[in-house]
C-alpha cells in the first residue's frame, strides 16, 4: 500500500505537468535592432502591430484545426512576406546595386529535413521556395538564378521584381548611400521575419525570411537561410528562428547551438537564449531569437533595444510586443 502511494504521489505532479502543456505554440518575430518607441509613429507602430497580429492568426488557425507545425510556420511568414512592414518579401531592403534580394529557410523538427533559398528577386513568398527545396529536391539550399528556376519549375507564384519594392526602402538605400557607409546600416535595422511552432502531434518547426540588410554588395548572405545559425528545428530541444547581425550568427551557429543547450544541459529555453545571445554579443553581433519546444514553453531574447515579436498558444490569447521593457 506505502508503494501505491507513493507511486500516485510521483505520478500527481506529472498529470499536473501534463495538463498544464498547451497543445501548440506559436512564437513570431519580425525583427530586432533599435526599435523604440521615441522612433515610432502611431501609423507604423499601429501597422506592426497588425501584421504581428495576422501572422499570429494566420498559424494558429492551422494548429488549432490540427495542422502541422510545419503548415503554420509556413502560413504565418507568408503574411509577413506579404507585409510592407517587415523586411522580406514585399518590402525587403535595397541591396547596394537596387534591387531587392530574398532569403529564407524551413525545418521540419520531427526528420530534421530543411530546405532553403538565397538571392531570390521574383518568388513572392522564399518561404515557400525552401519549403519546395526541402520536400522536392535532394539539396538543402540553392541560390540565385538556379533556386528561381526551381521555383518556378515547382511552380511557386512569380512576380516582377517590382512587387517586393516600396518607397521606405528606396528612401533608406538613398539615405544610406548619402552616409558613404559601406558595410552596414548603422540604425540596426535587422528586419527579418520568423515563425517557430509546436503542434498538437508534439512536433516543431522553424522558419525565417528575410531581405539581407540594406546596401548588401557582391551577393552578400547572412545567417537567415543557413540551417543552425539563423534557423533549427529538432523535436529532441527546440525550434529557432534568429535576426540580427548574421556574419556574428553564423560563427556562433546560434540556432544550433541553443537547441544543443537545451539537449545536453537541461537549460530552459529562455537560459539557452540567453546565453548564447551573450556569447554572440561578446563576438560584436547583436540581434534576437524566438523559441518553442516539446514541453510547451515559449521563449525570446534579444540584446539590441526592441524586437518585433508575438505568440499565442491553444491556452493563451495572442500577445504582441515591441520594445525592450515590455
Amino acid at each position: 500500500m506505502r508503494f501505491l502511494l507513493w507511486i500516485g504521489a510521483f505520478l500527481m505532479p506529472l498529470a499536473a505537468q501534463a495538463q498544464d502543456k498547451p497543445k501548440w505554440t506559436l512564437v513570431i518575430h519580425g525583427g530586432a535592432g533599435i526599435i523604440q518607441r521615441d522612433r515610432m509613429t502611431p501609423e507604423r507602430e499601429a501597422a506592426t502591430q497588425a501584421g504581428l497580429e495576422a501572422a499570429l492568426k494566420a498559424g494558429s488557425d492551422v494548429l488549432a484545426n490540427g495542422g502541422s507545425a510545419m503548415d503554420a510556420v509556413e502560413a504565418a511568414i507568408r503574411v509577413l512576406e506579404d507585409d510592407p512592414s517587415f523586411n522580406a518579401g514585399r518590402g525587403a531592403v535595397f541591396t547596394w546595386d537596387g534591387r531587392n534580394e530574398l532569403d529564407a529557410s524551413i525545418m521540419d523538427g520531427s526528420n530534421r529535413a530543411a530546405g532553403a533559398v538565397a538571392g531570390l528577386t521574383t518568388v513572392r513568398h522564399p518561404i515557400s521556395a525552401a519549403r519546395a527545396v526541402m520536400t522536392d529536391s535532394p539539396h538543402v539550399l540553392l541560390s540565385g538564378e538556379g533556386a528561381e528556376q526551381f521555383a518556378r519549375g515547382a511552380e511557386l507564384e512569380i512576380v516582377d521584381p517590382s512587387w517586393f519594392a516600396t518607397p521606405e526602402r528606396l528612401r533608406q538605400l538613398e539615405e544610406f548611400k548619402s552616409r558613404r557607409a559601406d558595410w552596414f546600416d548603422v540604425d540596426l535595422k535587422y528586419g527579418t521575419v520568423g515563425a517557430v511552432a509546436l503542434d498538437s502531434q508534439g512536433h516543431v518547426a522553424a522558419g525565417t525570411s528575410t531581405g539581407g540588410l540594406t546596401g548588401k554588395r557582391w551577393g552578400r548572405i547572412g545567417d537567415s537561410p543557413i540551417i543552425g545559425a539563423g534557423t533549427y528545428a529538432d523535436d529532441r530541444g527546440c525550434a529557432i528562428s534568429a535576426t540580427g547581425a548574421g556574419e556574428f550568427f553564423i560563427r556562433e551557429g546560434v540556432a544550433h547551438e541553443i537547441c544543443a543547450r537545451v539537449r545536453f544541459t537541461g537549460e530552459t529555453l529562455k537560459q539557452a537564449a540567453d546565453i548564447v545571445l551573450g556569447e554572440t554579443e561578446e563576438l560584436g553581433g547583436k540581434g534576437g531569437v524566438i523559441v518553442t519546444g516539446p514541453s510547451g514553453e515559449m521563449a525570446w531574447s534579444f540584446t539590441t533595444p526592441g524586437m518585433y515579436r508575438g505568440r499565442v498558444s491553444s491556452d493563451t490569447a495572442p500577445e504582441v510586443e515591441f520594445y525592450e521593457d515590455e
